[in-house]
């Protein structure tokens, strides 16, 4: 299909295809035939290529499923459940900025974890980073004069609602009292059965309990009547009531109410708008090495390399260690060398030896390594699929490079002619019919 658009749409002279990886390989001053292991971590997914004398190993090649993406999208869960009030900021495109340029790859993640714990390391290494916000919102906030006015029309209710609260209350020890008062009087008259049955619906115990019940009952609505009516001292009691009943309401909020121009010029709204970034560095990253942490149900880098190296022999396995090289945007985090390193120490034997190297610009190395093969071996034909080849040979016709996979021809069988067909079907039809368990003659 490439090679169709290729042709047809552009019109090119002649076109080669290679291997990402094994371009950022041949850029880096790698020069073929050589051997190696190169790991290849894209957007999308992870290589493991090995190159024996200088060609790809095909068969054994693996590929992970954990690429960049997956790290930006872990990211980004992460920060929404962290920032729930800043769902509209936490962007992937944030997240991706965020990636490349907070996170980091340590040499032991439990441990790492570990540090994370401690509080004094915790403020030495979070990163605070300052979301976008509008200042023009500062404009639009309630001012001394509103919040005044607002607070009292606040007590204006309040003090209609204490009022209310008074009389009904009022109303119901008058009618409690007057209660009492005909219980009393019944012992007064004589009636004793019927007093006694009063006292048991009223639980109490004897005439003095309920002499002395309608005695403070009696104070009580003596003291609710005498509250003087005039505005000025039932605003004064109002103020008393709600300032016992709501500790909001107190003498010291309103000292406060003064001087609280002052204390919101010292708040600083920004600091709303700050996301910090925590154990989010390492986690995000560790899922090359660990994809359970997302929940793939795959292995990691590491599993996956001893899983391959352990499909050659000792000697072979030595001589791709030797040259290990990490390619691809997702190897751009801090201490993924040193990660490498000590993954390869556990899964080698004792004593032996390995090298890791990094490619300069994991993101364009590869685009820069095809342009120096294709400047290199522009004379040549070999490696190039010219037009030529391609009318004659079709768009699936791969020529082989140093870079390139290897070409497999797709062999079909050839269908039979017309005439053929014909005849095997006027054969069938001219056979003589049988039928089970005869024998023609």
């Amino acid at each position: 299909m490439m090679s169709e658009l290729l042709f047809e749409c552009y019109q090119v002279p002649k076109v080669s295809f290679g291997i990402d990886g094994l371009y950022s390989f041949y850029h880096n001053k790698n020069v073929f035939p050589t051997s190696g292991l190169i790991v290849s971590s894209g957007y999308h997914c992870t290589h493991l290529l090995p190159l024996l004398d200088g060609r790809l190993d095909g068969k054994n090649c693996k590929r992970i499923n954990i690429g960049g993406f997956q790290g930006v999208t872990y990211l980004h869960r992460l920060m929404q459940l962290k920032y729930p009030g800043h769902l509209s900021a936490v962007t992937l495109s944030r997240m991706e900025e965020i990636l490349h340029e907070h996170c980091y790859i340590p040499d032991d993640y439990i441990e790492e974890l570990k540090k994370w714990r401690c509080p004094d390391y915790y403020e030495q290494n979070v990163h605070k980073m300052q979301l976008p916000f509008s200042s023009k919102l500062l404009g639009t906030a309630v001012t001394s004069e509103e919040k005044q006015e607002r607070r009292q029309q606040q007590l204006k209710r309040l003090q209609e609602l204490n009022a209310r609260r008074r009389e009904e209350k009022l109303q119901q020890d008058q009618e409690r009292l007057e209660r009492l008062l005909c219980v009393q009087e019944l012992l007064e008259d004589g009636h004793l059965d019927q007093f006694h049955k009063a006292l048991v619906e009223l639980n109490m115990d004897s005439a003095e309990e309920l002499q002395s019940y309608i005695h403070k009952l009696n104070a009580a609505v003596e003291q609710g009547r005498q509250r003087t009516p005039e505005p000025l001292g039932g605003e004064q009691e109002d103020m008393e009531g709600i300032m016992e009943s709501d500790p909001l309401y107190s003498e010291d909020q309103v000292e406060a109410e003064k001087t609280a121009p002052s204390v919101q010029a010292m708040f600083n709204i920004a600091e709303y708008h700050q996301m910090y970034l925590g154990t989010e560095r390492i986690r995000v990253p560790e899922v090359i090495f660990q994809p359970s942490l997302i929940g793939e149900d795959q292995a990691g880098l590491a599993e996956t390399m001893k899983h391959m190296l352990d499909q050659y022999p000792q000697e072979i396995q030595q001589r791709l260690v030797q040259n290990v090289f990490l390619t691809g945007g997702n190897v751009m985090y801090p201490g993924i060398k040193t990660r490498m390193e000590k993954e390869l120490l556990m899964m080698r034997p004792f004593g032996s030896t390995f090298h890791v190297s990094v490619a300069e610009n994991p993101v364009l190395d590869a685009w820069h390594g095809a342009s120096d093969w294709a400047l290199q071996n522009w004379e040549v034909d070999e490696g190039w699929i010219t037009r030529k080849e391609y009318e004659e040979m079709g768009g699936e016709y791969l020529k082989e490079n140093a870079a390139s996979n290897r070409h497999v021809a797709i062999r079909l069988p050839k269908p039979l002619p017309r005439t053929a067909v014909a005849s095997s079907s006027q054969e069938m039809e001219s056979a003589p019919q049988t039928s089970s368990g005869t024998v023609p003659p």
